[in-house]
């Protein structure tokens, strides 16, 4: 996440992308069916469940991101950041769910081979959809680096594999409409369900880690430490605990302090450690408790 953007930037940002992923999704559907109808093959049938899986994810994915950047209220004093998680799990599950479809089609066109019709027009439809999923893509992982939002990075992931399944089902089209190979389509179907049962593994794996209160990467705890630490009246820190939540972050730990200071000075050097880490992490709340530490002896 770039921690220089502020909350607002981050909030527009994730709105457009929310925007442009039901957009293509939809566009998508409209190619596909088209391509389907006219030529059908099994594996464009495939990319075409994957892009009605698509829009509906990312219709939840819209709803959820605008809820989870609703400010905290009395009922959810962290915020509603993990709304971004629960639209990952429920995706997770449809596109598990779709996969399964695809795999009793791909089934039925084994023990049923058909020849592709119209394969050049099928080629075509897949290159158009492969123009427009790259674009969404570039877009997409430009949003996620700059407010690390979970949601964006598992559509991004999403879609940036349908790039590949794209181009495997295109060269399906290509050895079944122009070689004959019948079985070349249910070939590449049934590649594409296997994907579709990895993604939904991994978008449940980044789903979980938000829910459970997954620990940010070491490097960031290694960067909130040494901020801490350039305070040269800050002797300890421990008991280090963080956590994101859509665009919040949570950090709190615990830091020595030389004994016999004033309550004051002890409070006004956590305001300043404070100030240190929410100017790295703006998006941040920092809970700090001083501790006292004995002087060592001489």
């Amino acid at each position: 996440m770039n921690t220089e953007i502020s909350r607002e930037q981050a909030e527009i940002l994730l709105k457009r992308a929310t925007t442009a992923s039901v957009s293509v999704a939809i566009s998508l559907i409209v190619l596909k069916t088209w391509g389907y109808i006219e030529s059908g093959s099994v594996a464009i049938f495939g990319t075409l469940l994957d892009s009605v899986m698509d829009s509906l994810s990312s219709l939840i994915i819209f709803a959820a991101v605008r809820y989870s950047i609703v400010p905290a209220d009395e009922e959810h004093r962290f915020g509603h950041g993990k709304a971004e998680a629960i639209a990952g799990l429920l995706q997770a599950f449809v596109i598990g769910a779709t996969s399964l479809l695809l795999i009793y089609e791909v089934v039925d066109k084994v023990i049923n081979p058909q020849a592709i019709v119209k394969p050049e027009l099928g080629i075509g439809v897949i290159v158009a959809s492969i123009a427009l999923t790259v674009a969404l893509v570039m877009y997409q992982q430009y949003v996620k680096r700059q407010t690390g939002s979970v949601a964006i990075e598992a559509d991004a992931m999403h879609y940036a594999g349908d790039i590949l399944l794209n181009l495997g089902v295109a060269f399906a089209l290509v050895l079944g409409g122009t070689f004959n190979m019948v079985y070349a389509d249910p070939f590449f179907g049934a590649v594409a369900a296997l994907y579709l049962l990895y993604s939904a593994y991994q978008v449940f794996v980044a789903s979980t880690d938000v829910l459970m209160d997954k620990e940010m990467s070491d490097d960031d705890r290694t960067r909130i430490e040494e901020i801490a630490y350039s305070d040269e009246r800050v002797k300890d820190i421990h008991e280090l605990r963080t956590r994101r939540s859509g665009l919040n972050i949570f950090i709190q730990f615990h830091m020595g302090l030389e004994e016999g200071i004033s309550l004051y000075d002890a409070h006004e050097i956590s305001d300043q450690v404070e100030d240190k880490i929410m100017e790295a992490y703006p998006n941040a709340e920092v809970f700090i408790h001083a501790d006292p530490i004995e002087k060592p002896t001489s």
